[in-house]
């Protein structure tokens, strides 16, 4: 097949898109994707991508098409001109690709805005039209302080409906998400489950002994408002004096410096930040934790959110500890691999923790029950073979 995949985001940005279309050229299919410039999560386009440079590479076999954006910068300001500017770019680019792909794929995470190149050449083409949705929208606003009841909630919703009525097929990463398509979208039909699989590195992590006695905690990816990172800041302040559990946030985003800020005000030297570090390193980390913390903000359709961090540490074969409502919970629940409180529920994590480190013995079977959920439902040759044939069926 070939296939045209339309994203924001793409290598060396870090997202599951660029893998999937790796796989997908070693499977022996024609992909090319139309992208933006990698600026995420720093706000700042990279170096070797400015002043018109690398407006067309080939990555691992995949051919990537660049378009023009503003970056993302600080604020919503800009963070807004950085989605319309990918949107109006893309849409003019589009015009001029070679119109002899068989299948459109949206891989659409925030914003949904990204999906309207595509849209237009489902209608100059009349080609089948995927759209795969990682993030809820307008949803996904509401979550950082976008009034459900103001004009510009409105209008995203009115575009959000139109993009996700456009479409030949939705496919989802989450159950969950098939409730708000129909009570929010108003959309009950061509809706298929897919739940994203862990670069295959997660899956052949080797614990480091520890023979100290302590526990390190691991949260690994975006920390932006909607993730709620403060939680486990606040979580750790309710413990600092258990100089045994230590708390290593790995990644970037727009809430970092208030996470950090936070840290510093409440004196906690056993919180440690690394900032973005690259897919590679990540084996490091996950090797060092005894567990892995995934947080959401409270929000009940965000709740339908599966971050794909949880299929990263389930595959990792560690226990896993969350403050998050929804579908992570359910799933964690359902694996037994973990524990998990409330959204934003700082007290009743530190709880759960405390707990956790008194019960050394029982974090092997909880491990291993991840790691067994996993290989049973998030496998990655299970996506691949599934993603085929929707993409084949359009």
């Amino acid at each position: 097949m070939k296939i045209l995949v339309v994203c924001q985001y793409f290598y060396p940005e870090q997202f599951k898109i660029s893998d999937i279309c790796f796989e997908l050229v070693k499977l022996g299919h024609d992909v090319t994707v139309l992208t933006g410039l990698p600026n995420y999560p720093a706000g700042v386009v990279h170096k070797e991508y400015r002043w018109f440079k690398n407006r067309h590479e080939n990555i691992n076999g995949v051919q990537v098409i660049r378009s023009t954006l503003i970056a993302r910068g600080k604020g919503k300001l800009r963070l807004a001109l950085n989605y319309i500017s990918f949107a109006v770019c893309a849409s003019v680019r589009a015009l001029f690709l070679q119109k002899d792909f068989d299948v459109i794929l949206v891989w659409q995470l925030s914003p949904i805005t990204m999906a309207l190149p595509a849209l237009l050449l489902n209608k100059l083409t009349g080609k089948p039209l995927l759209l795969y949705s990682q993030d809820l929208w307008p949803e996904s606003v509401v979550a950082v302080g976008v009034n459900k009841e103001g004009i510009i909630y409105k209008m995203l919703l009115s575009f959000s409906k139109y993009v996700y009525h456009g479409v030949d097929k939705i496919l989802i990463s989450s159950k969950m998400f098939a409730k708000y398509f129909e009570e929010v979208i108003g959309i009950n039909s061509s809706i298929s489950y897919l739940p994203v699989y862990a670069e295959s590195l997660f899956e052949n992590i080797k614990s480091i002994g520890n023979e100290s006695g302590t526990i390190n905690l691991v949260f690994a990816g975006n920390i932006g408002e909607m993730q709620s990172v403060e939680t486990i800041i606040k979580a750790a302040n309710e413990l600092k004096d258990l100089d045994n559990i230590k708390w290593h946030i790995v990644g970037d985003g727009s809430d970092k410096n208030n996470c950090e800020r936070l840290a510093r005000e409440y004196g906690l030297s056993n919180v440690i930040f690394y900032g973005q570090r690259p897919i590679e390193e990540m084996p490091e980390f996950y090797s060092i934790a005894d567990a892995f913390l995934v947080t959401l903000k409270v929000n009940k359709e965000i709740s339908y959110t599966l971050p794909n961090k949880v299929q990263s540490y389930m595959a990792a074969g560690k226990p896993v500890i969350g403050a998050i409502d929804g579908e992570t919970r359910l799933v964690i629940e359902e694996a037994d691999c973990g524990y998990c409180c409330k959204a934003e529920d700082y007290i009743a994590l530190a709880e759960l923790i405390k707990g956790f480190a008194l019960n050394i013995e029982k974090h092997a079977a909880l491990g291993d029950n991840a790691r067994k959920y996993y290989k049973e439902h998030f496998d990655k040759q299970i996506f691949m073979n599934k993603l085929i044939e929707f993409l084949k069926d359009g």
